[in-house]
């Protein structure tokens, strides 16, 4: 669901964040229209309209977790969590994290991947919503629900800064919402 189906129907904020958002095209690869944040990081006020339309989002849902998917999900996952009361998980590449960890291997459209997190980290039925800055196969995110859910947590919605109309990997998400502030600028494929 888009944050403009669910009241904020026309929001300056949403405008402001996605013009904030710079698009570079053929990066990394040529046909590809890289949707590139850290201009939005750069716009103090396009930041705090995408954390404060997130906080509000989730202040009242009894969120105890905030999981965030390396590496952009950092830069949004905190500030979230800290202003709901929530502690933050961070959900790693391989090999980042010292420690007994437990991983989840998805599929990429050029190979494979994993995420990792911490043994221990979360308690059987906390309320989890997941952070990424993009979504555009849902690969990574229904990595991290099963990653999550194996340890007993509930993921209650998965939520990105940008999203396409109609996520290609929806299906992926295990029945999980999406809720995604703004769409992509430029063409088909981006990153």
């Amino acid at each position: 669901m888009f944050a403009s189906e669910n009241g904020l129907k026309g929001d300056p904020r949403l405008e402001a964040i996605s013009a904030a958002i710079r698009v570079v095209p053929d990066f990394p690869k040529k046909g590809i229209m890289f949707q590139d944040i850290t201009t939005l990081l750069l716009d103090h006020k396009a930041f705090k309209h995408t954390i404060d339309i997130f906080v509000d989002r989730y202040r009242d849902m009894q969120i105890s977790v905030v999981a965030g998917v390396e590496a952009r999900g950092f830069l949004f996952g905190p500030s979230i969590a800290l202003a709901i009361g929530a502690k933050f998980i961070p959900l790693r590449k391989p090999g980042k994290l010292p420690g007994k960890v437990i991983s989840e291997s998805y599929e990429l459209e050029y190979g494979h991947d994993r995420l990792e997190m911490h043994v221990g980290t979360v308690e059987p039925r906390e309320r989890v919503i997941i952070i990424d800055d993009l979504v555009a196969t849902g690969g990574t995110l229904s990595a991290a629900i099963s990653l999550l859910e194996s340890q007993g947590a509930e993921v209650v919605e998965c939520a990105c800064v940008i999203g396409l109309p109609e996520v290609k990997g929806q299906h992926k998400l295990k029945g999980k919402p999406l809720y995604v502030l703004v769409e992509p600028s430029g063409v088909d494929e981006f990153c």
